[in-house]
């Protein structure tokens, strides 16, 4: 018997999700396992996992259609059975009219020459808009995801030859044009010691224009905004020598190369510092926190949740347990997160729960910041750049110097600056002293 493939609920706040891209077409072999579609909701990117071995018989949702959970986004079942079409696709925005709907097939829609599409009818004045002559009602077939494309790269879809089924524009068509005309670039900067690999994505030009806001960015900006105007920040910075950090990991990393591991764990300066936050939690308590109105609440483990930038964003996969792990199980935990936050394979459940945040922009050779507070946590801990400079040792004489920037940013509800002060102080001499997280 066939199966209807309907939006899951992701997260327990999603309650709509957006259909990023189709990875089978209609009539592909479909096992157990295989990846159907990328779905992005309210957190992230996700995969879109099939259950049931078939072939898929139809789609009902197109590229870059946003539809509520528990719609229905596809078929599976035997070659030629037959599976009652859902009236609708439900979905929210970026869907033809139904008069539409039954002209054309559900992955594509089309756009009158003489009326601006649904995404140009919002943005701005001073956005390009499509060049249509008036003097025609030819209409153009064009996907949702090339047509967002479209707008957001100030491309004029009438002047483009599809590819697609009836001549329609799709994806390929929008982005070979876009390498021709806007000079679009992706950049991805070097892996520094952090061990986190920044993804950012940059244009060389500059053009007004105004793109829809996606649900990760949705989340990011409200879960900020009721950050800094419900939580009273407060923030400490201190400067520490980060030469025995940068010699300690050598040397592990030279001690881990030398075991018989086909794939020894290369250590990274954020795991070590993900590991030192951990044992100085357990000695001040009152960092691993969290207000809840009428009490304060203790936590009985240490959860670290650390930034990993992404396409859209930025996601905070959380180290489980981290006082019960050593430093090769935070740091084999910490690359597995990032790979599955790369991949979209995150789990809600694997961004959630966090007691404590650390942030860091030394990659990008930032020397300081202040990092907002990611709540429920008390605090969250900003790290920056390795930085050579003078400095005056333990005679009062100058010599060059490797030095690190740390900052706390505290809640003041459930964190004072004594408190703050001496967990800052305790990170910063074991991070000076790395041998002390070995007693």
């Amino acid at each position: 018997m066939g199966t209807i493939i309907e939006m899951p609920k992701l997260s327990d706040t999603m309650s709509v999700g957006t259909l990023v891209k189709w990875h089978k077409k209609v009539g592909d072999s479909v096992l157990n396992g295989d990846i159907l579609a990328e779905v992005e909701t309210d957190k992230a990117t996700m995969e879109l996992e099939n259950f049931d071995d078939g072939t898929l018989l139809e789609i009902f949702v197109g590229e870059g259609e946003e539809v509520p959970v528990g719609s229905p986004l596809a078929s599976v079942g035997e070659p030629g059975e037959k599976i009652n079409k859902p009236t609708t696709t439900q979905a929210t925005s970026n869907t033809p009219s139904n008069k539409e709907k039954k002209q054309e097939t559900p992955d594509q829609e089309t756009i009158p020459k003489s009326t601006p599409p649904l995404e140009e009818q919002k943005i701005s004045n001073e956005s390009t808009q499509f060049s249509t002559p008036k003097e025609s009602e030819e209409r153009i077939l064009i996907s949702p995801l090339a047509k967002k494309i479209a707008v957001d790269q100030n491309i004029d879809v009438t002047k483009i030859k599809g590819s697609g089924p009836n001549g329609r524009i799709i994806k390929k068509d929008i982005l070979s044009i876009g390498k021709t005309n806007t000079g679009i670039t992706v950049t991805t900067p070097n892996v520094n010691d952090s061990g986190v690999a920044p993804k950012v994505h940059s244009s060389n030009i500059l053009a007004a224009k105004s793109i829809p806001v996606s649900k990760m960015r949705s989340v990011i900006a409200s879960r900020l905004l009721e950050s800094k105007n419900s939580i009273p920040h407060f923030y400490l910075q201190k400067e520490i020598n980060s030469i025995p950090l940068k010699e300690a990991r050598a040397a592990l990393n030279a001690k881990l190369a030398e075991t018989t591991q086909e794939h020894p764990t290369n250590l990274t300066l954020n795991d070590i510092i993900l590991k030192a936050c951990a044992a100085t939690i357990t000695s001040v308590p009152e960092i691993n926190t969290s207000w809840g109105g009428n009490e304060i609440h203790f936590h009985d483990s240490v959860h670290l949740a650390f930034g990993v930038a992404v396409d859209d964003g930025l996601v905070t996969p959380v180290v489980r347990h981290a006082e019960q792990l050593n430093l090769e199980g935070i740091s084999q935990t910490a690359k597995s997160l990032i790979h599955k936050a790369r991949s979209k394979k995150l789990m809600p459940d694997e961004m959630t729960g966090s007691t404590f945040t650390v942030t860091n922009l030394g990659m990008f050779g930032i020397d300081f910041f202040s990092g907002i507070i990611n709540p429920p946590n008390a605090a969250i801990l900003s790290v920056g750049a390795s930085i050579k400079k003078p400095v005056i040792n333990s005679f009062g004489q100058i010599q060059v110097g490797e030095t690190m920037m740390l900052g706390l940013s505290c809640d003041h509800r459930l964190v004072d600056g004594a408190i703050g002060a001496t967990f800052l102080k305790k990170l910063s001499d074991t991070l000076e002293n790395p041998a002390s997280m070995l007693v």
